[in-house]
């Protein structure tokens, strides 16, 4: 029996619209090109918007159990420490209270756990080209799979196969990604003594960039140096690697306990590139992108993983209301349900772009012109707790508050702000971590 659903890539995207449309009673194929899981530095802070669906699905509960780390606050600080702009999950209104924090592997295994029955998810799957009926709309790929090459047709094809799609290349979405300027260092910190005083999300801004810093289960942090495009070019020995990488925090102090204990896992680095894409087009005639192969963001803001969820949660959801009306998964169904994706989910995804590069733009841009309005922005934006809710409230998911450019403008010092003290009353207290 040919699926209903044909999803291309399991990753985050791909396992979060498995679970969703799978939750419509679809028979759910999930494939990917990849022979297992592999342990990267991505995707390990999760939103109280994605958290939603992730409750719902009952992932959060089994993300908890293995030890998720919730925080309460995504911070900007000097190097010192002292918090410049404060984003406090605290005021949000209950239960959207936190962030939460666990390994990627962990967060695509929670997931894959949560497929129900008619979902069918294989690994070393590769997907050669799509299949197509007279009309051109996509109605299927054909597959590599163990030596041997076969087709899979299915009404509604998913591209969630990250932000170098192949199927959305072949849907015809020519989408551009734009690389920073810079690249970023990851360690992984085992040190239960360091952990222990990291309880937030916390950006350090300073002259060569941004260090990001929050905790991982297990007593371990989470550590990104920024780096120029070149600047670890050439540095292979390990003498090198500990010179540089203890240089990174000699000039931020609140981050100079952690020389001793990143010295000693310097072999769990990983450099990666960092871009920002979004698709001008969410579907074409049979194919819906999700995750990065629609939208990719710097990890600054943390909100790559979190929009991937929520995509696929719209994506059934639209899907859901044209299913109700037809009762089949006919090719008008799912193309009228395509439209309503995209129409729905691109003016959000535009906003979140907007939110998180500004974001990043703060603290990562090294050039004359960026220090000079991104610490100002950060500046006057930690001191007006008006624009701080706003902020908080877009970088959660709950809902995009578009800033106007008055806010901009006020954000920046240019122009005072008689709101600013013009907040939503605080939630009368925020639950205990489970």
């Amino acid at each position: 029996m040919s699926p209903d659903v044909l999803v291309c890539g399991a990753g985050v995207g791909g396992l979060a619209a498995a679970r969703a449309l799978g939750g419509l009673g679809l028979d759910v194929l999930v494939v990917d090109k990849q022979p297992g899981i592999r342990p990267i530095a991505k995707g390990e802070v999760l939103q109280p918007g994605a958290l939603r669906l992730l409750r719902s699905w009952g992932v959060e509960k089994r993300l908890d159990a293995r030890g998720a780390v919730r925080l309460g606050r995504l911070v900007v600080r000097d190097p010192r420490g002292t918090a410049l702009m404060s984003l406090d999950y605290g005021q949000l209104p209950a239960p959207d209270q936190w962030l939460l924090a666990h390994d990627h592997t962990a967060i695509l295994a929670a997931l894959a756990e949560s497929l129900g029955p008619g979902v069918e998810l294989r690994r070393g799957v590769r997907a050669e080209a799509p299949l197509r009926d007279d009309s051109g709309r996509i109605t299927g790929l054909r597959l590599a799979e163990g030596g041997r090459v076969h087709e899979e047709r299915a009404p509604l094809v998913v591209a969630a196969d990250g932000i170098s799609s192949r199927l959305r290349s072949w849907a015809g979405i020519e989408a551009r990604r734009v690389d920073y300027p810079h690249r970023l260092v990851s360690f992984d910190i085992g040190d239960a003594d360091a952990a222990a005083r990291a309880d937030d999300f916390s950006a350090y801004v300073t002259d060569r960039g941004l260090r990001l810093l929050y905790p991982l289960p297990g007593g371990r942090l989470r550590l990104y140096l920024q780096a120029g495009p070149d600047e670890l070019r050439g540095v292979t020995a390990r003498g090198e690697l500990a010179d540089w990488a203890a240089g990174a925090l000699s000039q931020v102090p609140a981050l100079e306990p952690l020389t001793e204990p990143l010295l000693a896992h310097l072999g769990t680095r990983q450099t990666l590139p960092v871009g920002r894409l979004l698709s001008p087009r969410l579907a074409g005639h049979g194919l819906a992108l999700v995750g990065e192969a629609a939208y990719a963001v710097h990890p600054m803001a943390a909100q790559g993983m979190n929009t991937a969820i929520t995509s696929a949660g719209a994506l059934a959801e639209r899907l859901s209301g044209h299913l109700e009306r037809t009762g089949e998964m006919s090719a008008e169904a799912v193309d009228g349900a395509l439209r309503d994706y995209h129409d729905r989910q691109l003016p959000l995804l535009a906003q979140a772009a907007t939110t998180s590069g500004n974001a990043a733009r703060m603290v990562t841009d090294l050039s004359w012109r960026g220090r000079v309005l991104g610490r100002r922005a950060v500046r006057h934006t930690g001191a007006n707790p008006r624009l701080l809710h706003t902020v908080t409230h877009n970088m959660s998911g709950l809902g995009p508050r578009p800033l106007t450019l008055l806010d901009r403008l006020q954000q920046l010092g240019l122009l005072p702000d008689p709101r600013a003290h013009r907040v939503p009353a605080a939630p009368a207290g925020r639950p205990q971590p489970m």
